[in-house]
């Protein structure tokens, strides 16, 4: 497939651009209480030490305090996720990588359920973070100990580290959780936001600002992977240290997502494929549009996992399984037209 050209990679620049304010706005407003564009924006504005607001009290706290965090973090966490897969389908050349490619999924997973279990849920977000980066180290660990670091290596580690945290996890649910902890754990393992708070928005926002950005920015870097590590080299890339900082990169990046949602899957596998049918495979316009993309796409599917069975509420990541399994199947079938 060509690459676009730059007015066409402008012109969807702006239009998801667009399209993710008009949803950060709109999702709001979506509640079992009734609350109008008008009350958002007077809401921000007088945070913002814009003006007074006009709002009651209770009325701003919906708008302040649970939608617009929970919104904000959703859209951070989509374009995280986005950015992580596209990047680790790069460095591994390999179609079907997601961001928990390397075990990172199972590794948050068992730090996350280890404090569920011991009922200090305040610290989930740190124990799923170090939870993933000893994921990490262990799968980098494992690859890198028989020689080089080489793709097939690491999906191997990683396959490895992901079956035995997900055995452990469920060792832990099985030994201990005992009552309600089983549906808090659940909730977390399918992936939830219900918990976002402007902590968490900090959190996934500082992960995309510290480390998305510059993962965005190496888009040229991670073309030169596309032909294999012989032509990356003959290009003048470091092939060894840049795919290890590819990787550990990426991992932060999803250690941090994953630590404020669990484990939401099929945002960082489908959408860099959606993404490439319309402006090619070119990481310079691919990443910051597949974060685009991740954002709006998540808001939506945490709007919908939060109000279709209101007062119950769907973990988000029930609702991007089921978006995201018939889509991957029809870029499939669409890919393999094109080809």
């Amino acid at each position: 497939m060509r690459a676009a050209t730059a007015p066409r990679v402008a012109s969807w620049t702006l239009l998801l651009t667009l399209a993710l304010a008009t949803s950060v706005a709109t999702a709001v407003t979506i509640g079992p209480a009734d609350i109008g564009f008008d009350e958002v924006w007077a809401s921000i504005a007088s945070h913002l030490g814009l003006g007074a607001t006009p709002l009651s009290p209770l009325r701003d706290g919906i708008v302040w305090e649970l939608r617009l965090p929970r919104v904000l973090t959703a859209a951070a966490v989509g374009a995280g996720l986005a950015i992580a897969g596209a990047v680790m389908q790069a460095i591994t050349r390999n179609s079907l990588a997601d961001p928990y490619l390397l075990g990172l999924s199972s590794g948050a997973s068992l730090g996350a359920v280890a404090v569920l279990v011991l009922g200090v849920a305040v610290l989930l977000p740190v124990a799923a973070f170090l939870g993933a980066l000893l994921a990490l180290a262990a799968t980098l660990l494992i690859a890198g100990a028989g020689g080089s670091l080489t793709p097939s290596r690491t999906i191997l580690a990683g396959i490895a580290v992901s079956s035995l945290g997900a055995a452990l996890t469920s060792f832990v649910i099985f030994w201990t959780a005992t009552g309600d902890s089983y549906r808090e754990i659940l909730s977390w393992l399918l992936g939830s936001l219900a918990g976002s708070s402007w902590s968490t928005v900090l959190i996934a926002g500082g992960g995309i600002l510290i480390i998305g950005v510059p993962l965005m920015l190496g888009g040229r870097v991670l073309d030169a992977f596309a032909f294999g590590d012989t032509s990356a080299a003959a290009l003048g890339v470091n092939v060894t240290s840049t795919r290890w900082l590819m990787l550990v990169g990426t991992a932060l990046l999803t250690g941090g997502m994953v630590s404020v949602s669990g484990s939401i899957g099929f945002v960082g596998l489908v959408l860099p494929h959606a993404v490439r049918l319309i402006v090619g495979a070119r990481h310079r316009a691919l990443l910051p549009l597949a974060a685009l993309t991740g954002a709006i796409f998540l808001i939506w599917c945490d709007t919908a996992a939060r109000a279709l069975f209101d007062p119950r509420e769907l973990p988000v990541g029930i609702v991007t399984a089921f978006i995201g399994a018939p889509v991957f199947v029809l870029l499939l079938v669409r890919s393999r037209r094109l080809t």
